[in-house]
């Protein structure tokens, strides 16, 4: 009581502030304006604004010279795991690009780990300058036709949703299970709603009755729009819209003008899954701002949909904006329109400066996470495909997208087995059971990496994250299978029998301990590996890691099979 009893005196003029920052121009998105003001904190919080030159006094005092002052950014939803980068190293890239406040769907971490995983990742949140709240995984495994380390059930969550840092249940991936009532699916939303925590969304292409159906379930929000048709579908109901500019999925081109033209209260930004190359050269939610203001949004509105209105969706009330009673996460910029970063403060403290973190950002003991690759005796006998001359299933790359097209090729026959022909740009693709070492292996056909010879093979493959390659010999596959075993996962390019390039990620084969700017150099090595082979995508692990996902159409591989993910259905790769 007595320190609220300091703050309003201080809010009165009565005592000095612990900082008064003089002559800002305030970025006000409760109002949408612009304006010459002086802000005073205490205790961690916005406790006064008055006029610039006011009456207010501070123990210390920093003259902003008429730079603009905005409430620090938020992004609502993404996966730390596509960072590659522990929550520290993350902090460090993104504290001083004015981001404070992350909320993480951790959903990759408990395919692999189970509730060790999610537990992994509420730990490395502790103690840094960054607010990592973590969304429960709803959905582990995608689908019963992927396999993952465990199913996590309703009870498995219900404990962690006591913890102050878990906001709500992430995205409900499984549509199909809250239409049809499936049991499960209800009762971790309602474990939600009763804690009075929210619910989000992931349904692409969902509308009409199902939308609403879907949406008086419970569920709040949606990331996975691309069109406006979609997105305003979502508004119309009520439903807050996420736009979504990840790596490889970008909506924000796409989105924006029906924000121009609406301006609608339930919107916010989330950037979802960004790799390491993309975060160090693009930036993250700071880099949304930025195009969303070239793309014509005033740039108030811009960063109230990074800011205020994710901490309103989130019920964080005292979050979001540069107001009395606000928490005192602030950002100093020198000029709005490029959202070009000067300082940065967190709980009324500065942490940042030209682009530099100032304070400690310490990484927590990677425990439980390490250690999660249990291939398993894999030989080449395993990798043959039995087959005749005829029409197959393939896989079709669509480059810069994670969806997939359901091709049919002639297959190429060599002493009655299936093989690749990357004359033809036709690989073999193969998917390992990595978390039992229960043998199951998945054969397929892709065509798109433009790969002359060798193999490319990945332990991040969402969402289960089994081992998948793609090669044009088997024995350069089973050579990648056993590399990636060896490391504890990553990504790795063999030809010839030789590992030209790896990424090792021994973290739940989903992430690096390495500086960003090590892991960085170790992707582009990867990369270009691959490239000298003649593949023709700039990324192709980022690719390979989206080819065994069975909720996104139309055709993918899983350990269990050739899946149509439009009719969830298994398909025999020849019939």
């Amino acid at each position: 009581m007595e320190e609220l009893r300091r703050r309003i005196r201080i809010a009165r003029g009565e005592e000095p502030a612990d900082l008064l920052l003089r002559n800002a121009r305030l970025v006000n998105v409760c109002s949408g304006e612009c304006y010459p003001a002086d802000v005073v904190l205490a205790d961690g919080l916005v406790v006064g604004i008055s006029e610039a030159g006011g009456r207010y006094r501070g123990h210390q005092e920093r003259d902003l010279q008429g730079r603009w002052l905005a409430p620090a950014l938020m992004d609502g939803h993404m996966h730390i795991e596509s960072t590659m980068l522990v929550l520290s190293e993350f902090a460090r890239l993104v504290v001083p690009r004015g981001v404070t406040t992350v909320m993480l769907d951790p959903h990759e971490f408990a395919n692999v780990s189970g509730v060790e995983g999610i537990r992994f990742v509420l730990e490395s949140g502790r103690g840094l300058p960054l607010n990592a709240y973590v969304m429960l995984s709803s959905c582990v495994p995608a689908s019963s036709f992927e396999s993952s380390y465990r199913v996590l059930m309703a009870d498995d969550l219900l404990p962690l949703l006591q913890d102050e840092r878990v906001l709500g249940l992430a995205e409900m991936m499984n549509m199909p299970g809250v239409l049809h009532g499936d049991e499960q699916v209800l009762a971790k939303i309602l474990a939600t709603q009763r804690r009075g925590l929210v619910v989000d969304g992931h349904a692409p292409g969902l509308s009409g009755a199902d939308l609403c159906a879907y949406a008086t379930a419970g569920v709040m929000s949606d990331h996975e729009c691309s069109t406006l048709e979609e997105a305003r579908q979502r508004i119309r109901l009520g439903m807050w819209l996420m736009i979504r500019e990840g790596s490889a999925a970008r909506n924000l081109d796409d989105l924006v003008p029906l924000v121009k033209e609406l301006h609608p209260p339930r919107v916010l930004f989330v950037t979802d899954d960004r790799d390491p190359q993309d975060l160090t050269s693009r930036g993250h939610v700071d880099s949304m701002v930025r195009r969303a203001i070239e793309l014509g949004l005033d740039p108030v509105e811009a960063i109230r949909l990074a800011s205020y209105n994710t901490a309103q969706y989130f019920r964080l009330y005292n979050r979001g904006a540069i107001a009395p009673n606000f928490i005192a996460d602030l950002v100093v910029l020198d000029d709005l329109v490029s959202f070009a970063v000067e300082s940065v403060y967190k709980d009324g403290k500065l942490v940042a400066q030209a682009g530099k973190l100032l304070v400690d950002a310490p990484a927590t003991p990677f425990t439980g996470v390490t250690d999660t690759i249990r291939m398993g005796a894999i030989s080449l006998q395993d990798l043959r495909i039995e087959g005749k001359a005829g029409l197959v299933e393939v896989v079709g790359i669509e480059p810069g997208q994670i969806t997939t097209r359901h091709l049919r090729e002639e297959a190429s026959i060599v002493d009655g087995a299936i093989v690749a022909d990357p004359t033809r740009d036709l690989l073999k693709l193969v998917v390992i059971e990595r978390h039992h070492a229960s043998g199951n292996v998945g054969l397929g056909l892709v065509k798109g990496f433009g790969l002359r010879k060798g193999a490319i093979g990945s332990s991040v493959a969402h969402d289960a994250h089994n081992l998948v390659i793609a090669g044009a010999s088997d024995n350069d596959i089973l050579i990648a299978a056993r590399a990636l075993a060896e490391m504890g996962g990553g990504f790795v390019c063999v030809v010839d029998g030789d590992v030209q390039a790896r990424v090792p990620l021994p973290l739940g084969g989903l992430v690096s301990p390495l500086p960003a700017a090590e892991l960085v150099q170790q992707l582009r090595a990867l990369d270009a590996a691959a490239a000298a082979l003649g593949c023709t995508l700039e990324h192709p692990c980022m690719t390979l890691s989206f080819l065994s996902l069975s909720v996104i159409p139309s055709l993918k591989l899983t350990d269990q099979g050739l899946i149509d993910s439009e009719t969830f259905t298994l398909l025999p790769l020849q019939s």
